[in-house]
Protein backbone atom coordinates (compact mmCIF):
# COMPACT_ATOMS: atom_id res chain seq x y z
CA UNK A 1 0.00 0.00 0.00
CA UNK A 2 1.43 3.25 -0.70
CA UNK A 3 -0.42 5.71 1.32
CA UNK A 4 1.19 6.67 4.16
CA UNK A 5 0.37 7.40 7.66
CA UNK A 6 -0.03 11.02 8.80
CA UNK A 7 -0.66 12.77 12.06
CA UNK A 8 -4.49 14.57 11.40
CA UNK A 9 -6.59 16.92 13.63
CA UNK A 10 -8.87 14.75 16.14
CA UNK A 11 -11.97 14.68 14.91
CA UNK A 12 -14.76 17.03 17.54
CA UNK A 13 -16.41 14.12 18.21
CA UNK A 14 -13.45 12.11 19.88
CA UNK A 15 -12.37 15.26 21.74
CA UNK A 16 -15.58 14.58 23.88
CA UNK A 17 -14.33 11.87 24.99
CA UNK A 18 -13.00 11.53 28.67
CA UNK A 19 -9.72 9.91 27.52
CA UNK A 20 -9.35 11.58 24.22
CA UNK A 21 -6.54 10.32 21.92
CA UNK A 22 -2.99 12.96 21.59
CA UNK A 23 -2.69 12.02 18.43
CA UNK A 24 -4.35 10.47 15.02
CA UNK A 25 -3.06 9.12 12.44
CA UNK A 26 -4.93 8.28 9.17
CA UNK A 27 -4.14 6.79 5.94
CA UNK A 28 -6.66 7.33 3.40
CA UNK A 29 -9.41 9.51 3.61
CA UNK A 30 -11.98 9.65 6.43
CA UNK A 31 -15.71 10.32 5.12
CA UNK A 32 -17.01 13.77 6.07
CA UNK A 33 -18.56 14.15 9.79
CA UNK A 34 -21.12 16.77 7.82
CA UNK A 35 -22.36 14.37 5.69
CA UNK A 36 -21.52 11.01 7.00
CA UNK A 37 -23.58 8.60 10.17
CA UNK A 38 -20.81 7.06 11.45
CA UNK A 39 -21.96 3.23 12.73
CA UNK A 40 -19.44 1.13 14.55
CA UNK A 41 -20.40 -2.48 14.14
CA UNK A 42 -18.74 -5.47 16.43
CA UNK A 43 -19.23 -8.90 16.89
CA UNK A 44 -17.66 -11.92 17.35
CA UNK A 45 -14.12 -13.18 15.88
CA UNK A 46 -15.83 -17.05 15.99
CA UNK A 47 -18.98 -15.88 14.78
CA UNK A 48 -22.18 -18.54 13.81
CA UNK A 49 -23.96 -18.99 10.25
CA UNK A 50 -26.32 -16.88 12.14
CA UNK A 51 -24.26 -13.74 12.88
CA UNK A 52 -22.67 -13.79 9.30
CA UNK A 53 -25.98 -13.98 7.27
CA UNK A 54 -27.26 -11.13 9.76
CA UNK A 55 -24.20 -8.69 9.45
CA UNK A 56 -24.85 -9.21 5.70
CA UNK A 57 -27.92 -8.16 5.43
CA UNK A 58 -28.17 -5.52 7.38
CA UNK A 59 -25.07 -3.67 5.87
CA UNK A 60 -27.04 -4.59 2.89
CA UNK A 61 -29.84 -2.69 3.79
CA UNK A 62 -27.82 0.71 4.03
CA UNK A 63 -26.44 0.45 0.63
CA UNK A 64 -27.38 4.52 -0.72
CA UNK A 65 -27.58 5.81 2.49
CA UNK A 66 -24.77 8.42 4.05
CA UNK A 67 -23.61 5.83 6.56
CA UNK A 68 -19.86 4.87 7.22
CA UNK A 69 -19.16 1.37 8.43
CA UNK A 70 -16.46 1.39 11.48
CA UNK A 71 -14.67 -1.89 12.27
CA UNK A 72 -11.29 -3.09 13.71
CA UNK A 73 -10.32 -5.20 10.80
CA UNK A 74 -9.86 -8.27 12.93
CA UNK A 75 -10.96 -11.81 11.62
CA UNK A 76 -14.38 -12.48 11.85
CA UNK A 77 -17.45 -10.12 12.22
CA UNK A 78 -14.84 -7.20 11.76
CA UNK A 79 -13.42 -8.48 7.98
CA UNK A 80 -17.54 -9.31 7.22
CA UNK A 81 -18.89 -5.73 7.82
CA UNK A 82 -15.74 -4.04 6.41
CA UNK A 83 -16.02 -6.61 3.05
CA UNK A 84 -19.88 -6.09 3.17
CA UNK A 85 -19.64 -2.44 3.13
CA UNK A 86 -17.09 -2.13 0.26
CA UNK A 87 -19.34 -5.05 -1.61
CA UNK A 88 -22.35 -2.58 -1.63
CA UNK A 89 -20.69 0.79 -2.25
CA UNK A 90 -20.19 1.79 1.50
CA UNK A 91 -17.65 4.04 2.62
CA UNK A 92 -15.73 2.16 5.65
CA UNK A 93 -12.80 3.45 8.23
CA UNK A 94 -10.68 0.27 9.75
CA UNK A 95 -9.05 0.95 13.32
CA UNK A 96 -6.82 -1.65 13.36
CA UNK A 97 -5.10 -2.85 17.01
CA UNK A 98 -1.58 -1.47 16.00
CA UNK A 99 0.11 1.38 13.69
CA UNK A 100 -0.65 1.51 10.48
CA UNK A 101 2.89 1.30 8.62
CA UNK A 102 2.26 -2.31 6.44
CA UNK A 103 5.31 -4.31 8.34
CA UNK A 104 2.92 -3.91 11.46
CA UNK A 105 -0.80 -4.37 10.30
CA UNK A 106 -2.76 -6.62 12.11
CA UNK A 107 -3.60 -8.68 11.52
CA UNK A 108 -1.51 -9.34 8.54
CA UNK A 109 -3.53 -11.75 6.73
CA UNK A 110 -6.01 -8.81 6.28
CA UNK A 111 -3.30 -6.45 4.25
CA UNK A 112 -5.32 -7.12 1.23
CA UNK A 113 -8.59 -5.97 2.63
CA UNK A 114 -6.91 -2.93 4.02
CA UNK A 115 -5.86 -2.37 0.76
CA UNK A 116 -9.37 -2.22 -0.96
CA UNK A 117 -10.45 -0.14 2.16
CA UNK A 118 -7.73 2.78 1.10
CA UNK A 119 -8.97 2.21 -2.88
CA UNK A 120 -12.51 2.80 -1.87
CA UNK A 121 -11.64 6.01 -0.46
CA UNK A 122 -12.13 4.72 2.94
CA UNK A 123 -9.32 4.96 5.82
CA UNK A 124 -7.33 2.81 8.53
CA UNK A 125 -7.12 4.99 11.67
CA UNK A 126 -4.95 4.77 14.89
CA UNK A 127 -3.35 6.89 17.57
CA UNK A 128 -0.12 4.34 18.05
CA UNK A 129 2.93 5.32 15.88
CA UNK A 130 2.84 3.52 12.95
CA UNK A 131 5.63 1.28 13.65
CA UNK A 132 3.39 -0.07 16.89
CA UNK A 133 2.63 -3.72 16.90
CA UNK A 134 0.34 -5.31 17.75
CA UNK A 135 -0.27 -6.06 21.93
CA UNK A 136 -3.10 -6.75 24.81
CA UNK A 137 -3.31 -3.33 25.66
CA UNK A 138 -3.50 -2.05 21.93
CA UNK A 139 -7.24 -3.26 21.62
CA UNK A 140 -8.95 -2.26 24.47
CA UNK A 141 -7.84 1.82 23.43
CA UNK A 142 -8.52 0.94 19.89
CA UNK A 143 -12.05 -0.03 21.07
CA UNK A 144 -12.55 3.44 22.53
CA UNK A 145 -12.02 5.50 19.32
CA UNK A 146 -14.40 3.27 17.69
CA UNK A 147 -17.28 3.48 20.70
CA UNK A 148 -16.21 7.01 20.66
CA UNK A 149 -16.15 8.19 16.76
CA UNK A 150 -19.49 6.74 16.00
CA UNK A 151 -23.39 8.10 16.19
CA UNK A 152 -23.80 4.29 17.41
CA UNK A 153 -22.30 0.73 17.61
CA UNK A 154 -23.83 -2.43 16.77
CA UNK A 155 -23.12 -5.40 18.48
CA UNK A 156 -23.89 -8.51 16.32
CA UNK A 157 -22.51 -11.65 18.64
CA UNK A 158 -21.00 -11.51 21.45
CA UNK A 159 -19.78 -13.58 24.21
CA UNK A 160 -20.88 -12.37 27.78
CA UNK A 161 -16.57 -12.18 28.27
CA UNK A 162 -15.68 -10.17 25.07
CA UNK A 163 -13.99 -7.02 24.00
CA UNK A 164 -17.04 -6.79 22.25
CA UNK A 165 -18.63 -6.22 25.53
CA UNK A 166 -16.26 -3.31 26.41
CA UNK A 167 -16.78 -1.24 23.19
CA UNK A 168 -20.70 -1.76 23.87
CA UNK A 169 -19.70 -0.20 27.68
CA UNK A 170 -17.63 2.23 26.08
CA UNK A 171 -20.27 3.55 23.69
CA UNK A 172 -22.69 3.73 27.15
CA UNK A 173 -19.99 5.98 29.21
CA UNK A 174 -19.59 8.00 26.27
CA UNK A 175 -23.17 8.58 25.71
CA UNK A 176 -23.68 6.94 21.96
CA UNK A 177 -26.65 4.42 21.29
CA UNK A 178 -25.72 0.56 21.60
CA UNK A 179 -27.72 -1.27 19.52
CA UNK A 180 -27.63 -5.34 19.87
CA UNK A 181 -29.41 -8.14 17.36
CA UNK A 182 -30.70 -10.66 19.79
CA UNK A 183 -29.91 -14.43 19.56
CA UNK A 184 -30.67 -17.75 20.20
CA UNK A 185 -30.63 -18.46 24.39
CA UNK A 186 -28.98 -21.95 23.39
CA UNK A 187 -26.24 -19.85 21.65
CA UNK A 188 -22.90 -18.94 23.36
CA UNK A 189 -22.70 -16.29 21.07
CA UNK A 190 -25.95 -14.60 21.79
CA UNK A 191 -25.19 -13.94 25.42
CA UNK A 192 -23.54 -10.98 25.35
CA UNK A 193 -26.14 -9.14 22.91
CA UNK A 194 -28.93 -10.66 24.53
CA UNK A 195 -27.63 -9.47 27.86
CA UNK A 196 -27.10 -5.81 26.19
CA UNK A 197 -30.60 -5.72 25.62
CA UNK A 198 -31.32 -7.04 28.76
CA UNK A 199 -29.16 -3.78 29.92
CA UNK A 200 -31.20 -1.39 27.59
CA UNK A 201 -29.41 -2.11 24.28
CA UNK A 202 -31.93 -1.15 21.28
CA UNK A 203 -32.78 -4.58 19.84
CA UNK A 204 -32.26 -4.74 16.31
CA UNK A 205 -34.25 -7.19 14.08
CA UNK A 206 -34.55 -5.63 10.68
CA UNK A 207 -32.70 -2.90 8.27
CA UNK A 208 -35.87 -0.90 9.16
CA UNK A 209 -35.08 -0.76 12.59
CA UNK A 210 -31.90 0.01 11.96
CA UNK A 211 -32.17 2.83 10.29
CA UNK A 212 -34.84 4.35 12.22
CA UNK A 213 -32.15 4.11 15.12
CA UNK A 214 -29.54 6.25 13.16
CA UNK A 215 -32.22 8.88 12.19
CA UNK A 216 -32.77 7.53 8.74
CA UNK A 217 -36.27 6.77 7.11
CA UNK A 218 -35.91 4.16 5.24
CA UNK A 219 -36.61 4.76 1.35
CA UNK A 220 -39.86 2.60 -0.22
CA UNK A 221 -38.76 1.11 -3.33
CA UNK A 222 -41.21 -0.46 -5.54
CA UNK A 223 -41.60 -4.08 -5.29
CA UNK A 224 -40.95 -4.57 -9.44
CA UNK A 225 -37.35 -2.51 -8.59
CA UNK A 226 -36.55 -4.49 -5.51
CA UNK A 227 -37.10 -7.54 -7.18
CA UNK A 228 -33.41 -7.24 -9.42
CA UNK A 229 -31.30 -7.35 -6.10
CA UNK A 230 -33.33 -10.65 -4.74
CA UNK A 231 -32.52 -14.43 -4.81
CA UNK A 232 -34.75 -16.64 -6.88
CA UNK A 233 -36.64 -17.78 -3.62
CA UNK A 234 -36.66 -14.24 -2.56
CA UNK A 235 -38.80 -12.94 -5.57
CA UNK A 236 -40.68 -16.09 -5.34
CA UNK A 237 -41.61 -14.60 -2.03
CA UNK A 238 -42.38 -11.52 -3.64
CA UNK A 239 -44.61 -12.94 -5.98
CA UNK A 240 -46.72 -14.94 -3.68
CA UNK A 241 -47.11 -12.00 -1.69
CA UNK A 242 -48.90 -9.99 -4.20
CA UNK A 243 -51.80 -10.01 -1.45
CA UNK A 244 -50.51 -10.78 2.30
CA UNK A 245 -51.34 -14.01 3.70
CA UNK A 246 -50.72 -16.13 6.70
CA UNK A 247 -47.40 -17.65 7.55
CA UNK A 248 -48.49 -21.06 7.36
CA UNK A 249 -50.25 -20.48 4.16
CA UNK A 250 -47.31 -18.98 2.75
CA UNK A 251 -44.79 -21.86 3.43
CA UNK A 252 -46.98 -24.04 2.12
CA UNK A 253 -46.92 -22.40 -0.83
CA UNK A 254 -43.46 -21.97 -1.35
CA UNK A 255 -43.04 -25.93 -1.32
CA UNK A 256 -39.90 -26.21 0.64
CA UNK A 257 -38.71 -27.78 4.02
CA UNK A 258 -40.00 -26.14 7.15
CA UNK A 259 -36.66 -24.93 8.54
CA UNK A 260 -35.27 -23.37 4.88
CA UNK A 261 -38.51 -21.42 4.62
CA UNK A 262 -38.75 -20.34 8.06
CA UNK A 263 -34.97 -19.19 7.62
CA UNK A 264 -35.75 -17.83 4.39
CA UNK A 265 -38.63 -15.56 5.89
CA UNK A 266 -36.72 -14.52 9.10
CA UNK A 267 -33.53 -13.61 6.62
CA UNK A 268 -36.09 -10.78 4.22
CA UNK A 269 -37.48 -9.58 7.29
CA UNK A 270 -34.00 -8.76 8.95
CA UNK A 271 -33.31 -7.53 5.40
CA UNK A 272 -36.61 -4.98 5.08
CA UNK A 273 -38.11 -6.73 2.18
CA UNK A 274 -41.30 -8.50 4.03
CA UNK A 275 -43.06 -8.05 7.70
CA UNK A 276 -44.96 -9.56 9.83
CA UNK A 277 -48.70 -8.00 11.51
CA UNK A 278 -51.80 -9.59 12.65
CA UNK A 279 -51.17 -12.75 11.45
CA UNK A 280 -50.52 -11.84 8.34
CA UNK A 281 -46.82 -11.49 6.40
CA UNK A 282 -46.69 -8.57 3.49
CA UNK A 283 -44.36 -7.18 1.63
CA UNK A 284 -42.91 -3.74 2.13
Amino acid sequence: MSEKSTPTSIPIILQEIPDKPKKLYVRGTLPDFDIYTYLTVVGSRKYTTYGKDVCESLIKGLRGYPIAIISGLALGMDTIAHRTALDNGLKTVAFPGSGLADNVLYPASNISLAREILNSSGALVSELEPDTPSANWTFPRRNRLMAGISKATLVIEASNKSGTRITARLATEYNRDVLAVPGSIFSDSSTGTNQLIREGATPITSVTELLEALGFEESRTAPLDTMKHCSDEEKSVLQLLASPMPRGELMRQLNINTSAASALLSMMEINGLITESMGEIRRI
